[in-house]
C-alpha cells in the first residue's frame, strides 16, 4: 500500500496578515512616520537645543507637589464609587456603589498632615515649588491654598477632578477645565499658566489649547527637555514633560521604592547624572514628583530632605524653580525662530 505524501505549502515570501481596521497589519497608513497622530518619537534626534540655564545651572530641578485630596472618587464627591488609585493599600480596587472608609482616612491624611509637613520642608530649605492642584481639592482647603500662595509657589491645574479623564466626554472635560481656572482666579486672585490634567486622554491637548491661557502643560513623559508642538491652532504650544519614574508614587506600587533611602538613592542618582551630562555641554531638566499622602509621611520626608540638601550641595549648578519659570525661559530663548515675532 502506497501512503499519500502530504501536499507541499504553497511558497510565499511573507506570511499570511490579519487585517485590522480593514489594513493589513504589514501595510498601516502610519508605517515608516515619525509623526502622527500627535507622537513624534524623534524628537531633537541627539542634537537638543543649547540650553544656558540661568546662571550656567547644569540641570533645571522642579519640584512638584500634587495636591489631589479631596478631589478623587468618593460617593460623598457625587461619584459612583470609591478610589482606588496611590494609596497605601496596594492592589486596592473601587468599591461601586460603596464608600471605602480606609481609602478616605488615607487622603485626609494628606490634606490635614502631609501637606504642612511638606510645605515646612520646603520653606525651612528655601526651595521652590509648583504644585499640581486638584481644583476640587482646592477649594475645600483654603487654609492650604492661601499657605501655598504665601509660600510663593506656582499653583498649576491638575484638572477639576482626581479623575481618569479616558472616557470622560469631550463637553464635560472642557467644562472641567473652565471651571478649575474659576476656582484658580475666585480663590488665588490668579489663573494657573500651566496643566497637568494626569491622566488625559488623545482630546485634552486640543481642549487645553482651545482655553487659550496655558503657557504650557505637562501631559507627557517623553523627554529631558521643554519642547514645542503646533499640533492644535496656528501658534506653538510648549510641553513640560513630567515624570512618573522620579516620583513618590513608586512608594504606592508593587516593587516599588520600599524606604526614604531608595527614594533619595534614586533621585540623587538621577541628579548626579544629569550633571555630567550638562557638565559636557548637554543641560537638562528633571522633574520631582510628590504627594501629600505619600512622601508627607515622615520617614519618607526623610529621603527628599536628604535629595534637597544633595542638590543645593551643587551651588550654581543646579538650578531649583518654579515650572512657569522654566516655561518663561523657554518662550524666551527657545521660542520657534519664524514666529518670535508673534510672541
Amino acid at each position: 500500500m502506497t501512503m499519500a505524501l502530504p501536499k507541499p505549502m504553497p511558497s510565499t515570501t511573507h506570511p499570511p496578515t490579519r487585517s485590522t481596521n480593514n489594513y493589513p497589519l504589514s501595510a498601516h497608513p502610519n508605517d515608516g512616520l515619525s509623526s502622527y497622530g500627535g507622537r513624534d518619537v524623534v524628537g531633537y534626534a541627539g542634537n537638543p537645543p543649547k540650553v544656558r540655564w540661568p546662571n550656567g545651572a547644569k540641570v533645571a530641578v522642579n519640584i512638584v507637589l500634587n495636591y489631589e485630596e479631596g478631589g478623587e472618587n468618593c460617593l460623598l464627591h457625587g461619584d459612583g464609587e470609591s478610589e482606588k488609585l496611590l494609596s497605601e493599600i496596594v492592589g486596592a480596587s473601587a468599591i461601586v456603589g460603596q464608600r471605602h472608609a480606609n481609602m478616605e482616612s488615607l487622603y485626609d491624611y494628606g490634606s490635614r498632615s502631609g501637606f504642612w509637613r511638606l510645605h515646612d520642608l520646603l520653606l525651612r530649605k528655601n526651595v521652590p515649588c509648583t504644585v499640581f492642584a486638584v481644583g476640587m481639592a482646592l477649594e475645600r482647603n483654603p487654609t492650604a491654598a492661601k499657605a501655598m500662595v504665601n509660600a510663593g509657589w506656582e499653583i498649576a491645574s491638575h484638572g477639576y477632578r482626581w479623575w481618569d479623564y479616558q472616557n470622560v466626554e469631550e463637553e464635560i472635560e472642557r467644562e472641567h477645565i473652565r471651571r478649575t481656572v474659576q476656582i484658580h482666579k475666585d480663590l488665588l486672585g490668579i489663573r494657573p499658566v500651566g496643566v497637568y490634567q494626569g491622566k488625559p486622554n488623545i482630546n485634552t491637548r486640543k481642549l487645553v489649547v482651545e482655553e487659550g491661557g496655558f503657557l504650557y502643560d505637562s501631559d507627557a513623559y517623553s523627554d529631558d527637555l521643554p519642547y514645542w508642538t503646533q499640533q492644535y491652532g496656528n501658534k506653538p504650544h510648549l510641553i513640560i514633560p513630567y515624570t512618573l519614574s522620579e516620583n513618590d508614587m513608586r512608594f504606592a506600587i508593587p516593587n516599588g521604592f520600599s524606604n526614604a533611602d531608595d527614594f533619595s538613592k534614586h533621585l540623587m542618582d538621577s541628579l548626579d547624572y544629569l550633571v555630567e551630562e550638562g557638565r559636557r555641554g548637554s543641560p537638562k531638566m528633571m522633574s520631582v514628583g510628590l504627594h501629600c499622602r505619600l512622601v508627607g509621611r515622615p520617614g519618607r520626608a526623610k529621603g527628599l530632605e536628604d535629595f534637597l540638601d544633595h542638590a543645593k550641595r551643587y551651588g550654581d549648578d543646579v538650578w531649583l524653580c518654579r515650572r512657569d519659570e522654566i516655561a518663561k525661559h523657554w518662550y524666551q530663548n527657545h521660542y520657534p525662530t519664524e514666529l518670535k515675532s508673534s510672541l
